[in-house]
């Protein structure tokens, strides 16, 4: 049986640390999970492996995403209602929380949910009780609540837009799900998973993706992170005839923004060095100017390896094979 950490694809530290982490989360008996992300990192699925690697994985995953219900039904949905408890309340409803007695209820947007709400979810939290929309009894149940935002929640808490305990509450326990741009060649193994997925999703052959169409991916920042990597190689499968992946199937907003980023760094000149670097001949003036210009680059993304490449236009491999061979790090 396959490991459903496995779907957390990727290499880098930061994602084998994530794996650990979810592991580890998911087989304690937290009831409150945090996950940190931005729009498209994933944490749909880091939550859904929370549940799938938890004792409570044959009970059922509700996934509620709380910017998509108007405030006004949220209660209900959440809690359910008597019969008669408000106009249109023919009879009786199971709320969500119910229904996910004994397994696991993933709250996406959390930040979303009005102050109201947040005070009975706290409740909730704390006594492992509600009481359904009308009703005179409460409700037991036992869920794990798996919260997620891509905001900053003590910023939420500070502006007086999220309740100060709910945050502390739910904060026992946090992930943090990285962007891709911090992720460094993921990018190229996740296009390799998603060229599988959609070769037998669409029955075709891509190979890959070519080397220039590559070294773009690596360079792009990535705003909607994998989500729109998924979303770009969809699109390729969908509307290109190619057998791989090329740069001119590429929008024209991912160039324009690899464009506009290799200009970024312009060596600012050294006198004393230009002129002692001369002396040398060519070869040392290249290689002058060419540490020079990593060092801008380092500096400026605050040494950031792959950062720094983006900037320079190259791959963070080729970048590290340059420093090596400038004399600016070890091999």
């Amino acid at each position: 049986m396959a490991d459903p950490t496995d779907e957390l694809i990727g290499d880098h530290a930061s994602i084998r640390e994530l794996r650990r982490l979810v592991e580890r989360v998911a087989r304690s008996p937290a009831r409150t999970v945090l996950i940190y992300g931005e729009t498209g990192t994933g944490k749909g699925l880091a939550a859904r492996m929370i549940h799938r690697l938890s004792a409570r994985h044959r009970r059922e995953f509700v996934d509620i995403n709380c910017a998509a219900i108007p405030a006004t039904l949220m209660e209900s949905e959440l809690f359910g209602h008597e019969k008669g408890a408000f106009t249109g309340a023919a009879e009786r409803r199971i709320g969500l929380v119910e229904t996910a007695n004994g397994g696991s209820v993933f709250l996406d947007e959390i930040r979303e949910l009005d102050l109201t709400l947040q005070a009975k979810l706290l409740s909730l939290l704390d006594q492992h009780q509600f009481r359904r929309v009308g009703a005179t009894r409460t409700t037991s149940v036992d869920v794990r609540f798996v919260a997620a935002t891509n905001k900053v929640l003590l910023s939420e808490v500070q502006a007086g837009k999220f309740r100060e305990d709910l945050y502390y509450r739910l904060q026992v326990v946090s992930l943090n799900i990285p962007p891709l741009r911090e992720r460094g060649e993921d990018i190229l193994v996740l296009a390799r998973h998603f060229i599988d997925r959609f070769n037998l999703q669409y029955d075709r052959k891509i190979r890959g993706v070519d080397a220039e169409a590559r070294e773009i991916l690596l360079r792009y920042p990535w705003p909607g992170n994998v989500r729109e990597l998924e979303n770009l190689l969809e699109r390729i499968f969908i509307l290109e005839d190619d057998d791989e992946v090329l740069p001119r199937h590429l929008p024209d907003r991912i160039l324009r923004t690899v464009r506009a980023g290799s200009r970024q760094v312009v060596p600012s000149p050294d006198p004393k060095e230009e002129a002692e670097s001369l002396t040398g001949g060519f070869h040392q003036a290249t290689a002058a100017f060419q540490r020079r210009l990593v060092k801008q680059a380092l500096d400026a993304s605050g040494g950031n390896l792959q950062k720094a490449a983006a900037l320079l236009g190259i791959s963070r491999h080729a970048l590290r094979h340059q420093m090596i061979k400038l004399g600016m790090r070890d091999a």
